[in-house]
């Protein structure tokens, strides 16, 4: 059976958020993607949720809030999914299986966090869950500590590549000031980025505040439907290949800084939708730390290990360069609301495909690649995805 196909979204404005909660942010997306769709909640036949939580709310139980901010959908089933920063790509991969399952024919998925009301400590604890606590508990500034490891043993072993992470955080910034849903819309310069500074000081050394991803409030929903009713509506994006590939948790027990995971999610997605790295338009990728996206540029195939500054520095990921990577400001800029991340990439990419992408809009665009990761590596989801209508 044919892939479902994404037909409607719509994503809120990811920042500090003044909703109290993952209730209140999901009731913000959920009216407006059915609306988006052409659908109301009576063709829903189920809902998939990503919400990370671990510990931002005392609140459980999230795919339950659904139908608290949109009672029409009290009798739907709807299940929570959870995988770590992956969580959302997560929810989307059980709503794709439940239809091509045949158990349904329309489904929505709703990734949301509300980050920003715990302490800024509080947080990093919150997000170690998602490391090998036995070995990795007592990393010094948590997810941060443990990339600016990955970026000390990167550079040990290839070279310092600072200006290059310098450059990946401005191109970001840069991209991310056209996204009106980004919680940083400004383009700061590479300068800024490059520099330790008062305003950019080092974080997780060498990693600089420039490098690592904001933490944020949002939600994003998908409906998706089957060929089939897919068909009837006013737009469609289908998922020409989309594969998951884990790797092992604790980093003492592999290569840290070759994404193997990540490198056979891509392979295989690609071959499943029999095509290269260069039939693609544009690439949405995990980019929490910046040393995540060039370290990700050489999993996907754009440079060979160790060779991700030859992306940098010949500006192939740039708006108009051989492959653009993260038009959207990517995590860096628009900021990692984590049950909501994997699912607004895929919308980010879904805007560009349809035409509907606005100042962040690159011409043409028909052919889209999506990496979505939980933890450092670990999770890995690739989605390919290609405008049907």
């Amino acid at each position: 059976m044919a892939e479902a196909q994404i037909v409607g979204w719509a994503h809120s404005r990811f920042g500090k958020s003044e909703a109290a909660s993952t209730l209140e942010l999901m009731a913000e997306v959920v009216p407006p993607a059915l609306a988006h769709a052409g659908l109301g909640a009576a063709d829903v036949d189920a809902i998939f949720v990503g919400v990370f939580n671990n510990g931002f709310s005392a609140q459980d139980f999230q795919a339950s809030l659904v139908a608290m901010g949109t009672p029409d959908l009290a009798h739907t089933p709807a299940t929570r999914l959870e995988n770590a920063c992956a969580t959302g790509s997560a929810a989307i991969h059980a709503a794709l299986d439940f239809i091509g399952a045949g158990r349904g024919r329309v489904a929505l998925v709703v990734g949301a966090e509300k980050m920003t009301a715990v302490p800024t400590a509080e947080t990093g604890d919150i997000l170690l869950g998602a490391s090998y606590r036995t070995e990795e508990a007592g990393v010094e500034g948590g997810f941060a500590g443990l990339f600016g490891r990955l970026a000390a043993h990167y550079f040990q072993r290839h070279g310092d590549r600072s200006d290059e992470l310098a450059a990946i955080a401005a191109k970001n910034h840069r991209n991310g000031a056209a996204n009106p849903y980004a919680h940083m819309q400004r383009d700061v310069g590479y300068a800024f980025c490059r520099d330790v500074s008062e305003r950019n000081p080092l974080v997780a050394p060498p990693l600089r505040r420039t490098d690592c991803s904001l933490v944020s409030d949002g939600a994003a929903a998908l409906v998706l439907a089957d060929a089939e009713i897919a068909a009837d509506l006013p737009r469609a994006v289908a998922f020409r290949g989309r594969r998951q590939a884990n790797d092992i948790l604790a980093l003492s027990r592999r290569d840290p800084i070759v994404f193997e995971g990540a490198r056979r999610a891509w392979s295989q997605a690609l071959g499943d939708a029999g095509l290269t790295l260069d039939d693609l338009d544009l690439v949405e990728t995990h980019d929490c730390f910046t040393i995540a996206e060039l370290i990700e540029y050489e999993a996907m195939g754009l440079a060979a290990p160790g060779e991700g500054h030859r992306v940098v520095r010949e500006g192939w990921t740039e708006r108009g360069g051989r492959l653009p990577v993260n038009l959207s400001g990517g995590l860096k800029s628009k900021g990692h609301p984590i049950g909501a991340t994997g699912v607004s990439m895929h919308v980010m990419a879904a805007m560009q495909l349809c035409d509907e992408a606005g100042a962040m809009q690159l011409p043409g665009a028909s052919l889209a690649g999506v990496f979505n990761m939980g933890g450092a590596a670990v999770a890995n989801y690739v989605s390919i995805l290609e405008r049907m209508r």
